[in-house]
């Protein structure tokens, strides 16, 4: 295997955006050994040898609680990867900076990305590269991650370092030259650490003694824990309080702050040495506060969150159904030449079946809906990239807290508008197990993309013009019955008060067409593998049952299919779709959403259109809506409930929440259907 580059930095630092440029097309998504959080991985060439380069979580700092800033320490401590690249923010650098000292600090070879020094300049801050790589000791690379300036030269900067590595016969010479001046007092309280840690015999994998002094001094929560499963821990542990005492004796506060204040201190002497400002260019400055002052106005910046949120789907479909159209349409073709070409060879009628209901009718009528998907990812990939995305969830912050949680909650719900899964990964940023734990209840109430091809469909047979309406209104819908139900779990079963948010408002910048279609196109493509595989199986599941027992009519009643529905459908009833085929769907649904409409699909025996013209034999437009609020709502797709099962390593807690959907989406239902017909719409 070839030298290991890993790279770090703080969130909206244009990391994301970095990796993509050094690996281009040639990254992997997975899991870190152990635990679900992702890991990005790619090839980088450099002068003919081929880089891994590892993507750590986001984070400020490698001392916190948070899962990912304990994998990304691990990583580094444990992992030993061979160069660091650390993306900084140049208009925000002296923040920046604490990451890479730490990195230093523990002795890990780095190269600095000074990215976004577009950014920075234009709000007339002006870093000098030469001084910070003298006052760092390290290699500093200009780099505007989004247009690629730069990326060729920080390569060329990686690749030097690792040969300087080399050259000097042994991983890491050179590491430890790299000290934080914490003064005297200080120092010999290190030194006195350094001495218990030797003189007790204990050791830290990776690690020196001064490290490991520094990192115990600062109350870092990885060598603590590493330190508490020493024999001589309590030894330790009462040398390390009783120089505290003393120290704090001496200077009026403790080791810890004593140790952070300093490092702050040498970072804001760095920031002052290295960085210029322009004070000129204050009216620029305050373009983006006065954006700022619009989109997260007390008053107007909820209202224009549901606004874009709402012109985000009516493009959606607008822009989609032409597409989706020409699709449906060209699958149709294909399924009528294969269906020809099988007729014409002499096949068995089982199998035409299986080509015509199962592949086409099935998995068509789902793969229609891909330029739906694909322009919703678009959107909400532009919308990131913009900066927009943060503020939406500092507006929702206040309605949040008012609910008795975290306002960072809402950034997993965001997330589970692309797939609850990663938006259940995602709840590890929230400290408090509370706050992570109602968070985790909720997040399968938000619209996730799988539901889109049911609510296109739905919503275009039944609701016309007003169709983008009817789905945005099932958006609004989940977020609200998440946020009550969040209401409700806070005040019951988890009392508690929680934090105000404080998060960070990255700059805005404007989205590339490069950026945005990527990342676009990295999720509609796991939709597509989707369709043809775990949906694919899923509609042939549904075919096979729609043909047994052997002799029975293709998906009749008297199918095991039409008798699996045919139980569930008095049940369905009162919700006024009580066909046994809307209970088929909905069975298959907890396979994955999109099974829904390829379970129609296949029972039907049509294409997306075919599927169109059928349908209101089994559904009222009210019906329709209750359905609609019935897929929102009712227990999420077996991925779901295997992350939720994970991240919470509970089975009640996991059966609670298969329960408490399934119930709250049938009432949910039935209180639409029965309500609307008291209002006399159906």
């Amino acid at each position: 295997m070839g030298a290991v580059i890993a790279l770090a930095g703080n969130p909206n630092t244009g990391k994301t955006s970095l990796f993509n440029r050094l690996t281009g097309s040639r990254a992997s998504v997975g899991n870190w050994p152990g635990v679900t959080v992702e890991r990005k991985e790619g090839l980088m060439r450099v002068g003919g040898e081929e880089l891994t380069i590892v993507d750590l979580p986001g984070i400020y700092s490698l001392g916190a609680a948070s899962v990912d800033e304990q994998i990304a320490a691990e990583f580094i401590l444990r992992d030993r990867p061979d160069v660091a690249v650390v993306v900084v923010d140049a208009s925000n650098l002296e923040r920046s900076l604490y990451l890479v000292v730490q990195l230093l600090e523990m002795g890990q070879p780095a190269v600095v990305a000074l990215n976004m020094v577009d950014a920075a300049n234009s709000r007339g801050i002006q870093v000098d590269v030469t001084a910070l790589e003298r006052l760092l000791g390290v290699p500093v690379v200009p780099t505007v991650a989004t247009s690629g300036e730069g990326v060729e030269g920080l390569k060329t900067r990686v690749a030097a370092r690792l040969a300087a590595l080399r050259g000097e016969g042994s991983f890491g010479e050179g590491r430890r030259d790299f000290v934080v001046p914490y003064g005297e007092r200080v120092e010999r309280v290190l030194r006195r650490l350094e001495e218990a840690l030797s003189g007790l015999g204990i050791t830290f994998p990776g690690a020196s003694p001064r490290l490991a002094a520094v990192k115990l001094a600062e109350g870092d929560t990885l060598f603590l824990s590493a330190l508490a499963k020493n024999l001589h821990a309590p030894e330790f542990e009462e040398v390390l309080q009783g120089e505290s005492d003393r120290l704090e004796k001496e200077l009026g506060y403790d080791l810890q702050t004593a140790v952070i204040e300093r490092r702050w201190g040498f970072l804001s002497g760095v920031a002052a040495e290295a960085v210029r400002r322009d004070l000129s260019i204050a009216e620029r400055l305050s373009l983006s506060d006065r954006i700022d002052r619009v989109v997260t106005h007390r008053l107007l910046g909820l209202p224009l969150f549901l606004g874009i949120t709402w012109l985000v789907f009516t493009l959606t479909y607008l822009l989609g159904d032409p597409t989706a159209d020409f699709l449906d349409g060209a699958i149709g073709s294909l399924g009528e030449w294969l269906g020809g070409v099988l007729a014409s060879m002499g096949a068995p009628p089982l199998l035409q079946s299986f080509v015509m209901d199962g592949v086409v009718g099935g998995v068509g009528s789902v793969v229609v809906f891909f330029p739906h998907i694909f322009l919703l990812f678009v959107f909400i990939a532009a919308l990131e990239d913009s900066g927009y995305m943060a503020r939406g969830a500092f507006v929702m912050d206040r309605i949040m807290h008012f609910l008795g949680l975290h306002g960072k909650s809402f950034i997993p719900m965001l997330l589970g508008f692309g797939c609850n899964v990663p938006s259940i990964m995602s709840t590890r940023i929230l400290d408090r197990p509370r706050d992570r734990m109602i968070t985790l209840l909720v997040l399968p109430f938000m619209s996730c993309s799988a539901r889109l091809p049911v609510y296109v469909l739905f919503a275009g047979v039944f609701f016309g013009e007003r169709a983008p309406l009817a789905i945005f209104s099932l958006y609004v819908l989940g977020i609200l019955v998440a946020v009550a139900a969040a209401k409700i779990l806070g005040s019951t079963l988890f009392k508690g008060e929680s934090s105000h948010l404080v998060m960070e408002l990255p700059p805005y910048h404007l989205p590339t067409l490069r950026g945005v279609f990527r990342s676009a196109w990295e999720r509609g493509a796991m939709f597509l593998k989707k369709a043809g595989t775990f949906i694919f199986a899923a509609v042939i599941l549904v075919w096979a049952g729609a043909n047994l027992p052997l002799g029975v009519e293709y998906a009749s009643q008297e199918s095991l299919v039409g008798r699996l529905g045919s139980a569930v459908a008095p049940l369905l009833e009162p919700a006024g779709f009580g066909s046994w085929q809307a209970g088929v769907a909905l069975v298959f649904g907890l396979l994955a959403k999109e099974v829904v409409v390829g379970a129609f699909g296949t029972l039907l025996g049509v294409g997306e259109e075919g599927i169109a013209a059928v349908l209101p034999q089994f559904f009222t437009p009210l019906a329709a809506y209750a359905f609609l609020v019935m897929t929102l709502l009712y227990i999420p797709c077996v991925a779901v409930i295997a992350a939720f099962k994970r991240e919470t390593n509970s089975w009640k807690w996991t059966g609670f929440l298969v329960l408490y959907t399934t119930l709250l989406a049938y009432g949910a239902a039935v209180l639409v259907y029965q309500g609307g017909r008291l209002l006399g719409l159906g």
